[in-house]
């Protein structure tokens, strides 16, 4: 489910492996587009498809209906839209790979939460697909790891074979609630990076602003009940691959927050960007023409952790300068003093 940039570059990893696929996108005029040109027309425009293993729709429920996995690649703001009217049912035996890097602003939950409590989906049937991986990079065949978690880790290995490629290497583990929040912390850390080379901070400022990022973040995942996030602390490995169990310094964590943060690709960072150098909000969005899902998380992550009570002073500034019209000069100005 979904035609942006991601989910163009999954539909490509999976079609590139000779694997058929029901592809669901958001209007007929892309579906056609796909047949006449065999490229989408808004998103990775480069990738070509192999139209005989591409079974377009627009519709979700049947999309439902049609597959046993399903693969969602839509922003996490738009996921009740899809959801609403299925019946309760609607996902009994079905996998779901949730490809989504953010939380549902609605509710302020994780997707597997929401699914969880609207139509009784169990863990052991929730996957995801973290990065660190641009799909630009993908597109390009640029060798590109993806992280694949899972409470069932034996299913999990087998959806991420599914992906396994000469430019694609897959990692598995069974953090599911980690590395979806640091996905979600990314999105916020990489914006406040734009923010900062929006104001003309110099390098010397972002690898500090940075490396704060990352401490913050794992204090947070500490105060959210998270395993194993201590640098260079691994407690057991895979007795047959011998690969090390998730530590806070993975790719998955920090890997993905670097891309993320100093990568001309990200969305996040380049809508920083436009904050830092005076662009409201509203014109932002417009100008990006994407979502940026680091906006919606600053907020979600504001509640989350009104209970939670991680020290937070670079997501707390992000969430001010872009839901309380914190100016965001002053704001980082004061932010310099917290930073060690």
């Amino acid at each position: 489910m979904g035609s942006g940039t991601w989910a163009t570059a999954i539909a490509k990893m999976l079609t590139g492996n000779g694997h058929a696929l029901n592809w669901c996108v958001r209007d007929q005029s892309t579906v056609d587009y796909l047949v006449a040109r065999r490229h989408n027309p808004k998103y990775l425009s480069s990738v070509h498809f192999e139209m005989g293993l591409l079974n377009l729709m627009t519709d979700f429920r049947k999309l439902i209906d049609e597959s046993e996995v399903i693969i969602l690649a839509v922003p996490s703001a738009y996921v009740e839209e899809y959801f609403n009217g299925l019946e309760h049912g609607a996902l009994v035996h079905k996998k779901i790979v949730s490809a989504i890097k953010g939380i549902i602003p609605s509710s302020n939950k994780l997707v597997n939460d929401f699914l969880r409590e609207r139509f009784n989906l169990p863990l052991t049937d929730y996957f995801t697909i973290m990065g660190p991986c641009h799909a630009e990079e993908v597109a390009a065949e640029k060798l590109s790891y993806l992280t694949f978690s899972g409470a069932d880790i034996e299913t999990c290995k087998t959806i991420a074979q599914h992906f396994n490629s000469g430019y694609v290497n897959t990692v598995v583990n069974n953090d599911v609630y980690g590395v979806q929040y640091a996905a979600v912390l990314k999105n916020i850390y990489a914006l406040g990076a734009g923010i900062a080379h929006g104001l003309e901070y110099g390098d010397n400022f972002q690898s500090v602003l940075i490396a704060n990022c990352a401490d913050e973040m794992a204090g947070f995942l500490k105060k959210a009940g998270i395993q194993h996030i201590e640098v260079g602390v691994h407690e057991e490995e895979d007795p047959v691959t011998h690969v090390k169990n998730t530590s806070y310094a993975a790719s998955v964590y920090l890997g993905d927050l670097l891309v993320t943060c100093y990568s001309l690709y990200s969305r996040n960072r380049t809508f920083g960007n436009m904050i830092g150098k005076g662009y409201s909000v509203k014109s932002a969005q417009l100008e990006l023409n994407m979502v940026a899902e680091g906006y919606n998380a600053a907020k979600c992550i504001h509640l989350l952790n009104s209970k939670l009570g991680a020290e937070m002073p670079i997501a707390s500034t992000i969430y001010e300068i872009l839901w309380e019209n914190v100016n965001p000069r002053s704001g980082y100005k004061q932010m310099e003093a917290v930073l060690v």
